[in-house]
């Protein structure tokens, strides 16, 4: 009995965060992670403008850092996006070392060194600033009505922005399986439409750990933006687009 009981503890531990009663119940216990929205227009802590800004600095800078095994990819893009340029750029061999050279600071997912606390985003290097962007929420986008179920047991991974479009996060399992399903499904010739490298141990793109943040902390805390007025294009390829008059949804994770 005292196994089931664990058991069940384990289970309702990863479970409670999406069962409403307990959410409602439990809301106002921590007041210092408690961000107070007074409305929808005041829920961005910083413009769709300034998070696209630093996504495209970031992913151009880890295209460049890479061009040199891209260039033939590169050749089949339009004459107006072949506009990269390695000199006078040191090459990084992590990908990591971009993200410090770029915007000061660098992050890594690993495993907490307190027992049970699980797998996190921790900051290993630099300062982060406020309104600094510091990671993605990466996964399969389902619109409202799509089906979710069978992805969703013992997921904790789904991610619903404010108008009811989840994001599976989850690089595991059933979940895994879909996105990578669905990545080859819109394979266009040579170039990758998304980015798989998520799903392993070192993504290619060092922002998409977004679904291992923990924003309920007591030191830095963040926060998620939702945009889709711009459309980016970033896949393990490294092919990087910026495609006008296009829209795109996805997820930012911001300090504040």
């Amino acid at each position: 009995i005292k196994t089931l009981f664990k058991a069940f503890e384990v289970r309702w531990k990863s479970y409670r965060h999406r069962f409403v009663p307990w959410i409602a119940v439990n809301l106002q216990k921590n007041q210092r992670t408690l961000r107070q929205v007074k409305g929808r227009s005041q829920d961005k802590l910083i413009q769709d403008e300034q998070v696209f800004a630093s996504l495209v600095c970031l992913f151009t800078e880890l295209l460049r850092n890479d061009l040199q095994s891209r260039r033939e990819l590169l050749r089949l893009l339009p004459a107006r996006s072949q506009i990269y340029s390695s000199d006078g750029h040191e090459q990084c061999r992590d990908s990591r070392a971009v993200i410090m050279r770029t915007l000061g600071f660098s992050i890594e997912r690993k495993r907490s060194s307190l027992q049970g606390a699980g797998t996190g985003v921790f900051v290993t290097g630099g300062h982060v600033r406020k309104g600094n962007v510091v990671a993605m929420y990466p996964g399969t986008i389902y619109q409202a009505d799509e089906p979710i179920f069978f992805q969703s047991i013992k997921n904790p991974f789904v991610f619903r922005c404010i108008d009811g479009i989840l994001i599976d996060g989850n690089d595991k399992a059933v979940s895994k399986a879909v996105y990578r399903s669905c990545s080859g499904r819109d394979r266009v010739g040579p170039f990758h439409l998304s980015d798989c490298s998520w799903l392993t141990s070192h993504p290619v793109n060092p922002f998409a750990v977004g679904q291992y943040v923990n924003n309920c902390s007591n030191g830095i805390l963040v926060a998620y933006i939702q945009t889709q007025k711009h459309r980016i294009t970033f896949s393990s390829s490294s092919l990087f687009a910026e495609e006008e008059n296009q829209t795109g949804r996805y997820v930012a994770i911001c300090t504040y």
